[in-house]
């Protein structure tokens, strides 16, 4: 197959991306035809030479990305096409790999442009990935769905210059401490601990520097467990891992910052009946939010009564070196590699079920 890998992007999180793709592309089989293009940190989408791809494959580094080269645009029902100092050509591709973390990359934004570009890509699509992102609109889906979640209060701007309702409000709901964190980005990014009253309004107002509204949550003593979810109409799960960050809590700087921020520990030591529920609850959840492709579902098991209860759903999981989703997927029996292969898969047979849809009468 050839193959687009889209990396970087307008987020917070394009550094991340920088190496999740590369070792993407490291993994990838070599059968495989890969196209590099880079997403730039104002939008701008540039196709990458051959060099920077050469150079990926022969070292350790996050993928470089160049800003100075034919540009590429979606053009809709035409897929995608460069622009360069000697006119225009389209790119023949059999798949895109969205490998962009945060705003404008899992959020549907860059699933609709694809969608209208007609082509397949990996992972979720646009409404799937949109409900992930958005951590107040998957807890309520899946509060309807009966399933577990951690509690939780939305504020918004107004709300930033309402500090003592707001207090009060949590207070209301389950007290203090308590996390603070932008409604739809990953990574921890705008993430705070606030420990009462007191620190509410910074924390809120640094979290409305990423979004428009903040999530705020009860501060549970638990272990941080994930779960791999594999699959469009069938996903399946793999056995979770765990988490044991050395930080206060699995902050950016734990996640890929400090080298020993945090211990992986794969499978999750934990009892069967409780890995059984959580591999359940996260395929619930997929199934909820409308998921296809893969996600990472992220679960709190409170120390206090082993009270299993979900988190979050991030629809393109990190890809590092040291990233749990692939890390829990060769775990279950199934390579880095093959795993690749696997979403390519998915991805054509998705979009091979929109193509057999019908649009008009």
């Amino acid at each position: 197959m050839k193959v687009a890998i889209l990396y970087g992007g307008k987020s917070g999180e394009h550094e991340v991306s920088l190496r999740s793709a590369a070792s993407v592309v490291r993994h990838l089989d070599g059968s495989h035809k890969v196209q590099l293009i880079g997403v730039a940190k104002d939008g701008a989408w540039y196709l990458q030479p051959d060099s920077v791809l050469a150079s990926c494959l022969e070292g350790d580094q996050p993928l470089e990305l160049r800003a100075d080269g034919p540009t590429v645009l979606a053009v809709p029902g035409r897929g995608l096409r460069v622009y360069g100092a000697r006119g225009s050509a389209d790119l023949r591709l059999d798949a895109v790999f969205p490998v962009l973390h945060g705003t404008f990359g899992e959020d549907g934004t860059v699933q609709g442009l694809l969608e209208c570009a007609e082509l397949p890509y990996v992972g979720a699509d646009v409404a799937g990935s949109a409900i992930a992102m958005d951590k107040e609109l998957a807890k309520s889906l899946w509060l309807q769905a009966g399933l577990p979640v951690v509690p939780s209060i939305t504020a918004r701007r107004a709300d930033a210059d309402k500090v003592d309702e707001l207090a009060e409000r949590i207070e209301s709901a389950f007290g203090w401490p308590a996390f603070v964190k932008p409604a739809r980005c990953g990574s921890s990014v705008g993430a705070s601990k606030i420990s009462g009253p007191a620190d509410l309004q910074g924390a809120v107002r640094s979290a409305l520097l990423y979004d428009t509204k903040a999530v705020i949550e009860p501060f549970i003593q638990a272990r941080e467990i994930e779960c791999a979810v594999l699959g469009n109409d069938e996903p399946r799960a793999f056995p979770p891992g765990e988490i044991v960050p050395s930080h206060e809590f699995y902050d950016y700087d734990a996640k890929y910052i400090d080298p020993d921020g945090a211990a992986l520990v794969i499978p999750a030591a934990i009892d069967e009946a409780t890995a059984a529920r959580v591999m359940d609850i996260a395929v619930a959840a997929y199934k909820a939010a409308s998921l296809s492709g893969m996600a990472r579902v992220d679960f709190f098991i409170d120390k206090k009564d082993g009270s299993v209860r979900l988190n979050e759903a991030n629809s393109i999981p990190g890809f590092t070196s040291i990233s749990m989703y692939p890390m829990m997927c060769e775990a279950g029996g199934l390579s880095y590699s093959a795993l690749l292969d696997e979403l390519l898969e998915l991805a054509v047979d998705k979009k091979r079920q929109r193509d057999a849809l019908r649009f008009s009468r």
